[in-house]
């Protein structure tokens, strides 16, 4: 199965549409500036599971080779998302567990959040990307920590175009006039917190005032 998903992988279209970010992103600091070089490692049996149970989520993807790209920076157990119902805008790659986490929060949460709150069916994603080879930015006492875009394992959500032509960006939303709007927000927020293990939105801090951070680890915070 995983096999034909990868030989069937078409060219990615999903990283070709505006960023939420705008001119008001700063390029990250570039950490392990090194040719990656390729690990020669065997899938582990976590991967492997996870894999599958994409495969029967009918999510299209396309497994990434391991790759050490230096300064800390490492790719391991990562696919590249092809379809998952929705377009979603400059995603990279993922590491399986987080492209698990963020696919069943599409589906399961964001979609019918769009539906039922909104009054419209969800068509697009806008992401400011998934792995970058780069420190925590914004955090006090952070001194230089790698991001958990640094392993693949983070995504950041920006907005989300509906059907009847409406963007719904954190930007402008978060905090502004439409209640339907903040609401929607704060529930897809809610709902992320249950998924992931780092969930950080405008209410943490400045640095994050305009996108969700969505990080598969195990820390059990949201803001």
């Amino acid at each position: 199965m995983l096999r034909r998903i990868a030989a069937l992988a078409l060219p990615v279209l999903l990283a070709s549409c505006v960023s939420g970010g705008g001119s008001d992103r700063r390029p990250p600091p570039r950490l392990g500036g090194a040719k990656p070089a390729m690990l020669n490692l065997p899938t582990s049996r976590e991967t492997q599971a996870c894999f599958a149970d994409l495969a029967r989520a009918d999510v299209r993807f396309s497994p990434l080779p391991d790759r050490d790209y230096g300064g800390g920076c490492q790719v391991i157990g990562a696919l590249q998302l092809l379809d998952i119902g929705v377009p979603v805008t400059n995603i990279k790659a993922m590491r399986c567990g987080l492209a698990r986490s963020f696919t069943g929060w599409v589906d399961h949460a964001v979609a019918p959040a769009a539906r039922q709150m909104l009054g419209s069916d969800l068509v697009r994603i806008e992401s400011m990307g998934s792995y970058a080879c780069r420190a925590v930015v914004g955090a006090p006492g952070a001194g230089g920590r790698l991001s958990g875009h640094a392993s693949a394992n983070a995504i950041d959500v920006s907005g989300f175009v509906l059907k009847d032509g409406r963007r719904i960006t954190l930007q402008q939303g978060w905090n502004g006039g439409d209640a339907d709007t903040r609401g929607f927000l704060r529930a897809i927020r809610a709902s992320a917190c249950k998924r992931f293990g780092t969930v950080l939105s405008p209410d943490y801090n400045a640095a994050h005032y305009n996108h969700l951070h969505l990080e598969d680890d195990r820390a059990g915070f949201c803001r």
